[in-house]
């Protein structure tokens, strides 16, 4: 019996070999195959079954069908062995279908799907055909059920196209009568808006009267009101006239009286330091304070800026300068552009202003005098950020105003008899401190006791 089993089964690969399906198998074929297997498989021993299904032995053949559909499928389309078995099986349950399928002729009034799943599990001649045939027929069902549901579907549509239009038709009735309701009571809104619209009209013309009486009110009420607010207006310009005039003559009173202190406070200072400088030059022994030590008078060996510019120095020796600063109470005035552009005006402005300060600064903790430095605010592009050095005053002058006038007011601010050395090369300058009292001197003598220092 093996040898024959053998010999089947080389037949039928030789056949599967010479016809093979070029796409997969229609579904409902497929279902058909599995249901035939499934069917089959219960007559087969468990030993005749592939090592794949035969954990499904025992199964119903709707479980069977259901879980070991793909396994049945693929184990029919590669194992020859068992296609042959159950292909004996269909024989022995459908006799006539599959005698019909084997010998090519299959009966006209058979289900299609029917000779299709027999032709894939009997592989006889030309079974690729047979299957082939059976999809195109399934298609054709498929098409046909379409085509009847497409008409079904065509009707229902129709029918319900039939109702919308009776729909709309009743629709349209029931809107012509409300469009109907809607003109006359339309019309009646507009007799009855005209009548407003003639009530509105008078009460318009009822309120531009009442408006232009108002507007007139208005008018004189503000015209009265204006002419209020301009004696108002007068009246505290007056007033911040009379509080401005009172708030200036005090504050002159004040600034007056504070200027005139500090002069009287430096006069005071000078005498008191000349006077103890004579005491320390003269070795004089302390003495009690005496009603004649309170006479302002010039003593014997005290010098003053004339007395000092009649002595024998060059009018640039920097000891001149030493002399006039070592005075008591000495104040040292500078016009700082005239020295830097005459030692050093090559150099930008901002390092003439640093180099002459820094100078001026070591000078004033020397000889312990007042130093100020006036630089011309014309020349300045913007505000000049500077610390000025210690013992150093820096002014700046005004826009509209040069440095030689804030150095002429800086000597007419100090008071008769304390020494003020006015530093400038510029004659106008020096001619007209010298005639309020300064000592004026060039600036090539401060600019030869600057490099001492340095």
């Amino acid at each position: 019996m093996a040898q024959p089993e053998s010999g089947a089964e080389s037949a039928g690969a030789a056949g599967d070999a010479a016809e093979a399906l070029d796409r997969p198998l229609p579904e409902p074929v497929r279902r058909r195959v599995v249901a035939l297997v499934s069917e089959a498989f219960g007559g087969l021993t468990v030993a005749e079954l592939p090592a794949q299904l035969r954990q499904y032995a025992r199964f119903t053949p709707s479980r069977r069908a259901r879980f070991a559909g793909n396994a049945m499928a693929a184990a029919l389309e590669g194992d020859a062995l068992f296609r042959q078995r159950i292909g004996e099986r269909l024989r022995g349950t459908q006799p006539e279908l599959t005698r019909a399928v084997e010998s090519g002729a299959p009966p006209a009034a058979a289900d299609p799907v029917d000779v299709a799943a027999a032709a894939y599990v009997l592989r006889p001649a030309d079974w690729v055909k047979l299957v082939a045939a059976a999809g195109e027929e399934v298609q054709r069902a498929d098409a046909e059920r379409a085509d009847e549901a497409g008409r079904r579907e065509l009707e229902r549509l129709r029918e319900e196209l039939a109702e919308a239009r009776a729909q709309t038709r009743s629709e349209t009735e029931r809107l012509r009568a409300e469009l109907e309701a809607a003109r006359k009571e339309a019309e009646s809104l507009q007799r009855k808006l005209r009548s407003a619209q003639s009530d509105v009209k008078r009460g318009e013309a009822a309120l531009r009267r009442t408006r232009a009486e108002v507007d007139a009110a208005k008018a004189d009420a503000t015209a009265r009101v204006s002419a209020a607010e301009s004696e108002s207006r007068r009246l505290k310009a007056r007033l911040g006239e009379t509080e401005a005039a009172l708030e200036a003559s005090r504050r002159a009173a004040r600034e007056g009286r504070s200027v005139e202190d500090v002069r009287l406070r430096l006069l005071l200072d000078t005498v008191l330091e000349a006077a103890q400088g004579l005491r320390r030059e003269l070795a004089l022994p302390p003495v009690a304070v005496r009603p004649a030590d309170s006479v302002d008078a010039v003593e014997p060996g005290r010098m003053s800026p004339k007395d000092i510019a009649a002595r024998a120095l060059s009018e640039t020796d920097p000891a001149l300068l030493d002399q006039l600063l070592a005075l008591p109470q000495a104040h040292l005035v500078v016009d700082g552009y005239n020295v830097t552009k005459t030692g050093y005006p090559t150099m930008p402005l901002e390092k003439q202003r640093l180099r002459l300060l820094g100078g001026l600064a070591g000078l004033a903790a020397r000889t312990g005098a007042e130093v100020t430095c006036v630089f011309d605010g014309a020349e300045l592009a913007a505000p000049v950020l500077l610390a000025p050095p210690r013992g150093v005053r820096v002014l700046f002058s005004k826009p509209g105003v040069t440095a030689d006038e804030v150095i002429r007011q800086l000597v007419r601010a100090e008071p008769a008899g304390r020494p003020v050395v006015v530093v400038s090369s510029d004659r106008e300058v020096a001619d007209g401190v010298a005639k309020s009292g300064a000592r004026p001197v060039a600036s090539v003598m401060l600019l030869k006791r600057l490099s001492r220092l340095s």
